[in-house]
């Protein structure tokens, strides 16, 4: 039986900006600019980055992620969030609705989020040809295991499915700390 074996990156605290925040913190018709491609296809590190302030800490270069999406959402360990004191769900991406809030600084204004800053649920991208290869539904929930000295198996690491995907798992800092993982270790995806 084929191992199922799939490449780790490990997301470092950054927030995804609308089109409208990115105006308000960078100036009108404001685009942002690529740094460097990310594992997705079309996703990208901008060169620019926002100040992330919380009720009692800040983050003072918090990078972006583009392109501009249609809602704003920071990313953060649970460590993070302690840090500037937050307490944001634990969620898939895109699932903000009743979420944390902060107030974000840019060069040329300041937006307050009232909802948007999540923990993101571990997961897994998987082109559909992956995912076929594997017989592995969207959304199906898989078990992931890391060898070496601080071996662990990730349980409730969601399946996400697309064409658009490149496979790819994605977990915190906090996660891959706990596992001595680091971008781009392997897992092995068990059942």
């Amino acid at each position: 039986m084929e191992q199922k074996l799939v490449p780790i990156g490990v997301s470092a605290r950054h927030i995804h900006l609308s089109q409208e925040h990115v105006e308000i913190l960078f100036g009108e018709g404001y685009a942002l600019t690529e740094m460097k491609p990310l594992s997705q296809p079309g996703q990208y590190a901008a060169n620019e980055t926002v100040e992330v302030i919380g009720t009692k800490g800040t983050f003072p270069k918090v990078r972006i992620l583009g392109p501009a999406r249609n809602q704003t959402q920071l990313e953060v360990s649970r460590t993070d969030a302690f840090s500037i004191g937050v307490n944001p769900p634990l969620r898939e991406s895109g699932n903000i609705a009743g979420s944390a809030g902060v107030t974000l600084r840019g060069p040329k204004g300041e937006v307050t989020i009232e909802e948007g800053v999540i923990v993101a649920a571990r997961h897994i991208h998987f082109h559909t040809s992956d995912a076929e290869r594997w017989s592995i539904q969207d959304k199906q929930q898989l078990r992931v295991r890391f060898g070496g000295e601080r071996g662990v198996v990730f349980e409730h690491v969601i399946a996400r499915v697309s064409p658009d995907f490149a496979l790819d798992m994605h977990i915190d800092t906090d996660e891959a700390n706990a596992a001595g993982v680091a971008n781009g270790s392997t897992g092995e995806i068990i059942d």
